[in-house]
């Protein structure tokens, strides 16, 4: 193995790696539609790519097994969508930070959907005013909104096997800016009938391991420059 796997790790193994300044990664991904084409794991399969990619190149990162559900009731109505809601995600992720605390002094959250970033930010807040040093990373980037070129482009280069690049369609491709109000309103479901905010037309793996390749310096630079004497172990 080219990384630190937390779960598949011993009791004593983790305690050593913690002692020796081991720092605990988080990925929080959610289990939502990703229109006709893409697997409901999609923004998992990102959080979990750009934390292990990190892990590979810092040694003293150890990543923790992936939260898999989020806050999505904005796609509620599409089948399979399953979203524990804000409060729930917020209540995980203070108390799982309380936990991995006892070992790790150290921990990084990386999340990839955008409806986890207010109840992420509440968590790592309230988990800093208890004076743990806690870092949360936002998985962001130009371009479609939801399924659309970028995220397909995403699944491609990480797991080809599940993209149906035969199903893919063009979804509503307005600026999420001018949805806002309807989105909030009625969530995806009063703005696109298939589930994507965009267009997959043109999508590639190559195109995909780019973003996946800046998503993860994005990442390393914002571990470094959080705490340099830990990244220059890994740099």
């Amino acid at each position: 193995m080219s990384y630190f796997d937390l779960a598949a790790m011993t009791s004593p193994q983790i305690a050593e790696h913690a002692a020796a300044g081991g720092i605990l990664v988080v990925p929080i991904g959610s289990t939502e539609q990703h229109g006709p084409h893409l697997p409901l794991g999609t923004d998992r399969d990102v959080a979990v790519a750009v934390a292990r990619r990190l892990a590979e190149r810092m040694p003293q990162v150890a990543l923790a097994p992936a939260i898999g559900y989020g806050s999505s009731g904005e796609h509620a109505g599409f089948a399979g969508t399953i979203s524990i809601g804000q409060e729930a995600l917020e209540f995980m992720l203070l108390e799982l930070g309380r936990s991995a605390g006892e070992t790790y002094r150290r921990q990084v959250y990386v999340n990839a959907h955008g409806g986890n970033a207010v109840p992420a930010v509440r968590a790592v807040r309230k988990l800093r005013a208890e004076s743990r040093d806690v870092l949360l990373w936002m998985a962001t980037w130009d371009g479609d909104a939801h399924a659309g070129r970028t995220e397909t482009s995403l699944q491609l280069a990480l797991h080809p096997e599940l993209v149906y690049e035969e199903l893919a369609e063009a979804g509503n491709t307005t600026p999420v800016r001018e949805l806002i109000s309807a989105l909030r309103a009625g969530g995806l479901r009063a703005v696109t009938e298939n589930g994507v905010l965009g267009d997959p037309a043109g999508a590639s793996a190559e195109e995909g391991e780019r973003l996946v390749q800046r998503l993860v310096d994005g990442l390393h630079t914002q571990v470094v420059a959080w705490d340099p004497p830990y990244g220059k172990l890994g740099a």
